[in-house]
């Protein structure tokens, strides 16, 4: 029995520190890596339109095998600039935001069912630019834009449109590529 003891603890203490170490390992790797998808837009921090980020059959798309229904554009935010208005215009296809923190998640998610006469107006910002923004407000005539709160100073926005056909992917493209994110400039 003595032997069997030993060999039970060492067997034991080999499975603690391997599930141990696979725990970290897990935990850590979306603070190793390199490649997030936030390092993948942030080029996309100075252009004032949506930048297309999967395309079917392209060479630099992001995901293994991307939906050919469905036109995904990004552009990335920075709050310290000034809150980020992202603008669009509704049309026969479905049209959907994602806001993302720079660390991952979604924070705000609509789509354009939120649009008023055919236009919807996102801004993002802190809550000190939104306290600012409601004081600086004019009581007769409110905003009708949508204004949100992100949770942190950095993030990026993920358009979706819907291509209900194969022909009408263009047309989902560049409804896509027509969303502006524009930083506007703190005052």
């Amino acid at each position: 029995m003595r032997g069997f003891g030993r060999f039970l603890i060492a067997t034991l203490c080999g499975l603690v520190l391997a599930v141990g170490v696979h725990i970290v390992s897990i935990l850590a790797t979306p603070y190793l890596a390199e490649d997030d998808a936030f390092s993948k837009i942030q080029p996309t921090l100075t252009s004032e339109k949506a930048q297309i980020v999967s395309a079917p059959g392209a060479e630099t798309t992001w995901m293994p095998r991307p939906d050919p229904a469905v036109a995904v554009a990004a552009c990335a935010f920075d709050l310290r600039n000034g809150p980020m208005r992202v603008s669009a215009q509704t049309g026969s296809n479905l049209l959907s935001f994602s806001f993302h923190k720079e660390s991952g998640g979604v924070f705000f998610a609509v789509t354009d069912r939120a649009a008023v006469r055919g236009e919807l107006e996102i801004i993002a910002m802190t809550a000190r630019q939104l306290d600012e923004a409601r004081a600086a407000e004019d009581e007769n005539e409110p905003s009708r834009d949508v204004r949100i709160v992100a949770p942190e100073q950095q993030g990026f926005v993920i358009v979706r449109v819907a291509a209900p056909t194969a022909s009408r992917r263009p047309q989902a493209e560049e409804a896509a590529k027509a969303v502006s994110c524009i930083t506007e400039e703190a005052e």
